[in-house]
């Protein structure tokens, strides 16, 4: 059963939703307007888990032709009230990259964006890849999104097929109306910015990235995030001479799992989070580091408390 901040959050939803269909009828001209080939069949989305609700989403069409194109479509919704979100997952059907969810000042409702021109919030609250299981916060841990706050989703839509696709992605979350005792954050450690050869024969790769705790912090859960060619991350904790893996396993592309951290790690000042990203460049040409799914990103995704307001690359390195 729905509390009534959840009841009032999922009608402010529906309404956007009834008044963003429009694009889909046809003749509408609008961004997602049924493909040439006639179909007007809107995706069916699937049953919501028990328990949670769903906090934003929107619906997608990417045409025939848009084969191994990048597709970026995004949409803003203002939370009512108040509320603290303990566990969440992404609806991703196929053709969904990747979700950010930040919070981003601007018009309630859908758009056309990228990531290029300020479509992503400073601050995130949850990111997802292809495959990425549900996040279950520590218990008395959670992430508030107060009344008012702009609350911004932007989708990477990646068709790699010779025919139409279509989907509704969603951020689903269990929330409640009273603070728990802790507040998160999430935060990307890495690098932002760099390039790995072609070689011949195809060699191993490897990028590190990272940064220094400027004030102690307890992380939780890491979510390793790369692209197509990476083969495998590495995420250390550095104090002194002394070195803490936190993270070290071979990466899949189709199973971006968030990996919850038992002990919780115990981040002191000055402490170094190193990210290490090992690529396997078989594709004859340089592969350089952006958004597309034929570029690479070397990115771990650090949830951690208590919440600090930082920024979403404070932790990641040029």
């Amino acid at each position: 059963m729905l509390r009534p901040m959840q009841k009032s959050i999922a009608l402010s939803l529906l309404v956007l939703a009834v008044v963003g269909c429009g694009n889909d009828n046809p003749g509408s001209g609008g961004d997602d307007a049924p493909p040439i080939d006639g179909s007007t069949t809107t995706p069916d989305s699937p049953p919501i888990p028990e328990g949670y609700t769903r906090l934003i989403g929107r619906t997608w069409t990417v045409p025939t032709g848009q084969g191994g194109q990048d597709v970026y479509k995004c949409v803003r919704v203002t939370v009512p009230q108040d509320m603290y979100v303990t566990n969440i997952m992404a609806q991703a059907p196929n053709g969904t990259h990747h979700t950010v969810l930040s919070i981003m000042a601007g018009d309630d409702g859908e758009q056309d964006c990228n990531v290029s021109t300020g479509t992503i919030g400073t601050v995130m609250l949850y990111a997802s890849g292809v495959g990425t299981s549900p996040l279950d916060f520590p218990a008395g841990v959670g992430i508030k999104i107060a009344a008012g706050t702009k609350i911004h989703l932007n989708l990477h839509l990646y068709n790699a097929t010779d025919s139409t696709i279509v989907g509704d992605s969603a951020i689903l979350v269990k929330a409640q109306s009273t603070p728990p005792p802790t507040l998160a954050e999430i935060v990307f450690a890495g690098k932002l910015n760099f390039s790995i050869p072609a070689s011949n024969p195809p060699q191993e790769h490897v990028i590190q990235g990272g940064c220094m705790a400027s004030s102690p912090y307890t992380l939780f859960a890491v979510w390793p995030h790369m692209h197509q060619i990476a083969k495998h991350q590495r995420v250390e904790l550095i104090r002194g001479g002394n070195t803490t893996v936190l993270h070290d396993l071979p990466y899949q592309f189709a199973e971006q799992k968030y990996y919850l951290k038992s002990p919780e790690v115990q981040v002191q000042t000055g402490d170094r989070i190193n990210v290490k990203c090992t690529y396997f460049n078989n594709t004859g040409s340089n592969v350089g580091s952006g958004d597309s799914s034929n570029e690479e990103m070397c990115f771990s995704g650090l949830y951690k408390y208590p919440a600090s307001g930082a920024g979403i690359f404070q932790c990641s390195s040029f």
